[in-house]
């Protein structure tokens, strides 16, 4: 069955999701690969949003936001912003999704500025909770459409901490958990090397190549000789994010 890259991006996303674990989910295309992995792999995933909702019911009413009023549907507690990012603090959430205007060969993410901070060409939105889940979730998930710009070398401002500058330097500032674990983006799911934490390719999609990475990177991405092809949602989990989880469209349709 024929896909087009929103419905890829959304199921990489929800296969970094395992039975029992406890999510914190973004707006967007994370929102609807959450949603995916519960009603495939996943039923007994607990999603909590930032808004304060904790594993709402989910009739196929696609919210809209982490705000939006359907992520409260019958769920069976409700917090408010504070004790919903305590949940991280307190070591409860394993897996957090973020993304950002940038990110780096480490995995910072950057939603400040572009620019310098005294002279911003571009001033961003903050970090809005991306801190949080990046320096307390056990790991992260960070989704991204993937451009030289978009990919520097360096973020310009570094607002949810990855690895830093690489190697150990995250491990001595004593922040939670392992940090970024998988990146996805239109073209490959990363990861980062155990020693060095620069990114390198777990897998890319259909048709793409080194060189089209390359071209689409700031920096040189660790992609091995014998790369694996990411594997292809099958018939029935298209169906399933079609007509169960996003049904209108809202994340997934392509742009005319």
């Amino acid at each position: 069955m024929q896909t087009n890259p929103l419905e890829i991006l959304a199921y990489c996303l929800s296969r970094t999701i395992n039975d029992n674990e406890i999510v914190y989910v973004g707006t967007g295309l994370p929102l609807v690969g959450a949603l995916l992995a519960k009603a495939t792999h996943a039923p007994n995933s607990t999603l909590v949003y930032e808004s304060g909702a904790q594993d709402p019911l989910f009739e196929g009413k696609m919210p809209w936001s982490v705000a939006c009023p359907w992520t409260y549907y019958k769920a069976p507690i409700i917090l408010d912003m504070p004790n919903s990012f305590g949940q991280c603090a307190a070591g409860y959430v394993d897996l957090g999704f973020l993304g950002g205007a940038q990110i780096d060969k480490y995995g910072n993410v950057n939603t400040t500025l572009i620019g310098t901070y005294e002279e911003p060409k571009v001033r961003l939105t903050g970090s809005g909770g991306g801190n949080d889940l990046a320096s307390l979730s056990d790991r992260s998930v960070l989704v991204g459409l993937q451009t030289k710009e978009k990919f520097p070398e360096k973020v310009d401002f570094i607002t949810s901490p990855g690895f830093l500058n690489g190697g150990d330097e995250r491990e001595k500032l004593d922040l939670f958990g392992q940090g970024p674990w998988r990146v996805i983006t239109q073209l490959g799911v990363y990861g980062f090397d155990d020693e060095t934490k620069r990114m390198k390719a777990i897998s890319l999609h259909p048709g793409i190549t080194k060189d089209i990475v390359d071209m689409c990177t700031g920096f040189e991405i660790i992609i091995s000789d014998d790369i694996t092809e990411t594997e292809m949602p099958d018939e029935t989990t298209i169906n399933i994010l079609r007509n169960k989880v996003d049904p209108f469209g809202v994340f997934t349709k392509m742009p005319l």
